[in-house]
């Protein structure tokens, strides 16, 4: 009333007006989609069922899946923070997200998601639930994909803290104060595993436990495995982990003098004037450094360019019996994974873990995580083809911020949608891909 009696208004137009109304209008009515192929998929209803919740007594006005559902929804929709509740507890796309009673009350409050995630979630068989959650919606996307092989990319990141976080510690390659969390992605972008380490740990400390629950899984399906990693993976036991298993792997190896040896003739610079377009060559031979056991392949590129004195030079160490240029494109091909990462930071913010216990931390990545994957199931499995290369970030931007009214009726609400970036056509469209997909049943 008081807004009313003061009457908001511009200096350049005094007609025009303004009304603020939290409980019926919405800013991010693109959500509506993600919560329907959730439902299809029957993804978050399915991830709560084994929860535990650890609440005494009968005043449990939210259940589990409600404040599971709240967690992942706002943080796809770029509401990391758990004070964010407070404010978008009233906004109507959130309410009728979750359901139930909820449609005519209010959401969770920023205490109880906070209680959740940090008291709830925590709980050694929660976060265990937690944990194995991504596996199982993976599965059911794969059922609605063509799928004759498995492609895992590994790579660790840094997500910075600004406080005395357990478990954040100096990272010198990094150069600041940081967890290191490592990742393991499929070649569709889905996030396979995930796990939070200390900050000053080896890039590659753990990598057998990221791996380890996607490779038993996939072979049990009888798939060609293939993984890629950096020179920080260049490991013994990783090639005699994968090579025990039958799984074809391309790790990058750091030059050396024996290696550099072996491609002796290729650092002769060509003769005559280079072109501004490189000059490519390829080598493969064996090699056994001294901590293997075996001889191994290595595949070597050197790159003449214009106006540089020496040549750019890389090897790969790797069981793939291809021609050289093509074992090369593949492991090239494992830059999406940093891509991925990139895209978690910007979209889903899963670099903001706040929280002072380790524990604590670790429940917000696999929460991010799980944002993350159905962010990416939408975008790989339902967009039209004409949106077919939005990133997760257009997504948010264009398709998750979507303005919306609501129209209460007796036997019905309506949602008048702004048609901006995305039209009601397109809208329609990726609804009718959502219902073509397969309906998976446990």
């Amino acid at each position: 009333m008081g807004e009313d009696k003061k009457r908001l208004f511009l200096g350049f137009n005094q007609t025009i007006k303004f009304k603020f109304c939290g409980s019926t209008i919405s800013s991010n009515a693109g959500l509506f989609l993600y919560r329907e192929l959730d439902e299809r998929l029957r993804l978050t209803e399915d991830a709560a069922v084994n929860l535990i919740d650890i609440r005494s007594g009968s005043n449990k006005q939210y259940k589990l899946l409600d404040l599971l559902r709240q967690s992942i929804y706002l943080r796809l929709a770029g509401y990391e923070d758990v004070n964010d509740s407070d404010r978008l507890r009233t906004d109507p796309v959130l309410r009728y997200i979750l359901g139930g009673k909820v449609t005519d009350t209010v959401a969770a409050s920023s205490s109880e998601i906070g209680r959740f995630e940090t008291q709830y979630l925590t709980q050694p068989d929660n976060l265990n639930v937690l944990k194995n959650i991504n596996r199982s919606w993976i599965d059911k996307a794969h059922q609605n994909r063509k799928l004759n092989k498995i492609i895992l990319d590994i790579d660790s990141s840094e997500s910075e803290v600004y406080g005395n976080q357990e478990g954040a510690n100096y990272n010198g390659y990094f150069g600041c104060k940081c967890y290191h969390p490592l990742f393991c992605f499929n070649q569709f972008g889905d996030l396979e595993n995930v796990m939070l380490r200390s900050g000053n740990v080896h890039s590659a400390a753990n990598w057998q436990q990221i791996i380890t629950p996607a490779v038993e899984r996939y072979i049990n399906q009888s798939l060609d495995i293939f993984i890629r990693g950096d020179a920080a993976f260049a490991k013994p036991e990783f090639y005699e982990y994968a090579e025990a298993r039958n799984i074809n792997y391309v790790c990058r190896l750091i030059a050396n003098p024996n290696l550099e040896e072996a491609i002796d003739n290729l650092f002769t610079r060509p003769p005559g004037k280079l072109s501004y377009g490189p000059k490519i060559f390829y080598r493969s031979f064996y090699y056994r450094a001294g901590g293997w056991s075996k001889m191994r392949r290595v595949v070597a590129k050197v790159e003449w360019h214009f106006g540089e004195l020496f040549p750019r030079v890389g090897f790969l160490v790797t069981n793939l019996h291809w021609k050289a240029k093509k074992v090369v494109k593949f492991y090239n091909q494992r830059g999406t994974a940093e891509q991925y990462i990139k895209e978690g930071k910007n979209a889903v913010r899963w670099t903001k873990l706040s929280c002072e216990k380790f524990i604590a931390n670790e429940v917000r990545l696999q929460l991010f995580g799980l944002a993350y994957n159905l962010g990416n199931f939408l975008r790989t499995m339902v967009l039209p083809q004409k949106i077919a290369h939005w990133t997760l970030t257009t997504l948010k931007e264009k398709l998750i911020k979507l303005g919306a009214r609501l129209i209460r009726h007796a036997r019905c609400v309506w949602f008048q949608v702004a048609e901006f970036v995305v039209t009601g056509a397109t809208f329609a469209n990726i609804l009718r891909n959502i219902h073509r997909i397969r309906l998976y049943y446990g």
